[in-house]
């Protein structure tokens, strides 16, 4: 048996979906680098904790009373005592060695903050589309970099550097999930880090069937707003507000979304801080790329890539 991999813990979140949540904890646990869990319960109601204490009483378990979204990650990183943290959902799983590989690309490469994998859907181990959109960014390559350069990543298939995270802020709290890798992601090229899709390296995906789809559109929509106005130069931002307001008349998730985007007006204008020049060139690159209507991943392609690398 290979000793511990002492320089990468996981932390996975979930709410309400005990089955997948595992059998995905149970295949992170049985990796051969014999990895750290940490687990953050979304303030899950179907006795998920319980049963993760009585069947993997080595997982450390997070109990949030309320369902945090996508920022319950940063309790799970916090409480995180490595370099890097392989990024769960509780219906993924990292394949057997990566965890490995990714330590040893961060410990090579000091300025890469973000590794994204490539992710196989179902027990068919079908590759999903989006792994062809990441090989095909534009972004050019300034320096030695492991494989493809990003504006984004995938929350559920990627390790983080534990320092850079917490410094860029970790996912916001209003965000909760859909989308919300955009923000975080621009957060952290601005201040100077890089972001790389590997696929060499592997995640599993079995998506769950527990899932609110028109719940989360409403978020992908109303973030990928939020992100324009956040940080987006004027120009961007309008654009992305067109599109949207182009889709209205079909979609009424999208109409309630572009409502929601506007209530959070007042503290955008708050927040707001428009990326640097050499971020604003690179989103420029990014504008035009045609993407495919549909992902085996959660919620709807172009709103997801959009967070991972390709604006809309």
């Amino acid at each position: 048996m290979s000793a511990p991999e002492t320089r990468i813990n996981a932390v996975m979140i979930t709410h309400n979906r005990k089955g997948e949540m595992l059998r995905s904890l149970d295949k992170l646990c049985s990796l051969p680098e014999a990895v750290a869990v940490i687990l953050v319960d979304n303030g899950s109601s179907d006795g998920s904790a319980e049963a993760v204490a009585r069947s993997l009483p080595q997982v450390q378990n997070i109990r949030s009373p309320v369902n945090l979204g996508a920022a319950a990650r940063n309790l799970g990183v916090e409480q995180a005592k490595t370099a890097y943290v392989a990024l769960c959902d509780d219906d993924t799983w990292w394949e057997s060695g990566c965890l490995s590989k990714a330590a040893d690309l961060l410990d090579v490469y000091p300025r890469v903050a973000v590794l994204t994998a490539r992710l196989l859907n179902g027990p068919e181990e079908v590759e999903d589309p989006i792994c062809r959109i990441l090989e095909s960014s534009p972004l050019r390559r300034n320096e030695p970099l492991p494989g493809y350069p990003l504006l984004g990543f995938l929350a559920g298939a990627s390790v983080v550097r534990r320092d850079a995270f917490l410094e860029a802020g970790g996912f916001h709290p209003r965000f909760f999930i859909g989308g919300e890798e955009e923000l975080l992601a621009l957060e952290l090229v601005a201040c100077g880090w890089k972001l790389c899709y590997v696929p060499e390296l592997i995640v599993h995906h079995y998506p769950s069937s527990r899932r609110d789809a028109p719940r989360r559109s409403y978020h992908v929509f109303r973030n990928r707003l939020w992100v324009s106005w956040l940080r987006h130069p004027a120009r961007l931002a309008w654009r992305r507000t067109l599109v949207a307001l182009g889709e209205l008349p079909r979609d009424s998730v999208a109409a309630r979304a572009f409502c929601g985007a506007l209530a959070g007006l007042p503290w955008i204008m708050r927040e707001r801080r428009v990326v640097p020049p050499v971020v604003e060139g690179q989103l420029q690159l990014l504008e035009g790329v045609q993407l495919p209507s549909q992902s085996q991943e959660e919620g709807p392609l172009p709103s997801e890539v959009a967070s991972c690398a390709l604006p809309q």
